[in-house]
């Protein structure tokens, strides 16, 4: 199925185009952040590049989808991405000065909020309703790939060509996403509510991601988990390197368990569950999610936390592709633009909430333990959320076997 997936040209160009744009986001940030830190020996620099980058998706997703929904879709993404690469290229003329970088990584936030919801709004319409997961499967697979690749080849990059190659290179794959829009021949057209209906509303994706009852409950089991999970980023160098003890190389063999945990379960556990069960299978994966993430603290073995990791993987991965398609299924398909801009916007408020709480946690209680919380948290999480659903799915067994 997924080989005949990928033999129509658009669902190879929307796959290519997540895992260019993936790899160009690690290409940019590697390099501009060392850049930073050698220029101004200041963690608050460093710490200012990242909110201007990934603020703007937080504070603009209402606009940001609604301009979305408005507007042809794949325009907007070409606009968007032409945008960006312009942004990218002025940057390589600007290293030498800490405001102008963060002027323009604050564009280029913009650019992120506008392109991100266009490339996921247009999946439904490129691989099919019919075969969301295993489209939005190939397209996560595609991102993971980018984000491995990516921080290798900007440190490749900042190290042998100078940040204004990792610029120009930057520049080049955004350029190349906006080829791909230009290359789609899928078109997404504004769709308008009836004329009696309520105005079109910039708030209307996030205000249907909580009315939908299915979709609020996942959606709020991801982002609480989110709230913590990415503190991991932090803890795990501390937990690997003191508490592990492991070398360099054994460092990097513990990471690739998780990526490829994370590819196994977009492409091959995502698309094994159940269309029904898109729900229930966004909470289990977040589960084993938090699980792998936090039960290598119980036991200091290193073979065991690669394993969990592994396992930790193929839940993120599951519940990536899983969410995805849960909200391009309940929300129609006029609101995908505000709805997947509002879905990144959720996560990415709460990965900036848990950076930057992580390192306070880490100076506090150490990188062990609070790995271990961020584990646990989203375990919770999901079992608070599977008996939320359990409880109100209860009632309606009740009633169909009073009916018989």
């Amino acid at each position: 199925m997924r080989a005949g997936l990928l033999r129509k040209p658009d669902v190879r160009l929307v796959v290519g185009a997540v895992g260019i744009s993936a790899a160009g986001d690690f290409i940019l940030w590697v390099p501009l952040t060392l850049h930073l830190q050698e220029m101004t020996d200041s963690g608050i620099a460093v710490a200012a590049l990242f909110v201007a980058l990934w603020a703007p998706v937080v504070v603009l997703a209402p606009v940001a989808g609604l301009l979305v929904d408005r507007l042809e879709t794949r325009r907007v993404l070409l606009v968007a991405s032409l945008a960006q690469a312009a942004i990218a290229g002025a940057l390589a003329l600007a290293l030498d000065s800490e405001v102008a970088i963060l002027v323009l990584a604050v564009l280029l936030g913009i650019g992120f909020a506008i392109a991100q919801p266009a490339e996921f709004a247009l999946v439904p319409l490129i691989g099919g309703d019919e075969q969301l997961s295993e489209i939005n499967g190939l397209v996560e697979t595609a991102r993971y790939v980018g984000m491995t690749a990516g921080p290798a080849l900007g440190g490749v990059l900042a190290g042998f060509g100078g940040t204004e190659v990792a610029m120009l290179v930057n520049a080049g794959t955004f350029a190349a996403v906006a080829l791909a829009a230009l290359l789609l021949r899928t078109r997404r057209r504004p769709q308008r509510r009836l004329a009696d209906a309520e105005p079109e509303r910039a708030r209307d994706g996030i205000v249907y991601l909580f009315r939908d009852r299915t979709l609020a409950l996942a959606m709020a089991v991801v982002f609480v988990s989110l709230l913590f999970m990415t503190a991991s980023v932090t803890a795990e160098v501390f937990f690997l390197k003191e508490d592990l003890k492991v070398s360099d190389a054994v460092y990097g063999l513990v990471f690739a368990a998780w990526t490829i945990g994370m590819v196994a379960g977009a492409l091959a556990v995502a698309r094994r569950v159940p269309v029904s069960a898109y729900a229930l299978g966004v909470l289990l994966a977040t589960g084993v999610q938090g699980a792998g993430l936090g039960l290598p603290t119980a036991w200091l073995v290193v073979w065991f936390g690669a394993a969990m990791w592994f396992i930790g993987g193929l839940g993120h991965g599951t519940k990536n592709v899983l969410a995805r398609t849960l909200i391009q299924q309940r929300v129609p398909h006029r609101l995908h633009g505000r709805a997947f801009a509002a879905y990144n916007g959720l996560r990415n408020g709460a990965e900036l909430f848990a950076l930057a709480g992580g390192g306070v946690l880490v100076a506090a209680i150490g990188g062990r333990t609070t790995l271990a919380l961020a584990g646990a948290v989203p375990v919770a999480a999901a079992l608070v959320g599977l008996g939320v659903q359990w409880r109100a799915s209860a009632p309606a067994a009740d009633i169909a076997q009073r009916g018989h």
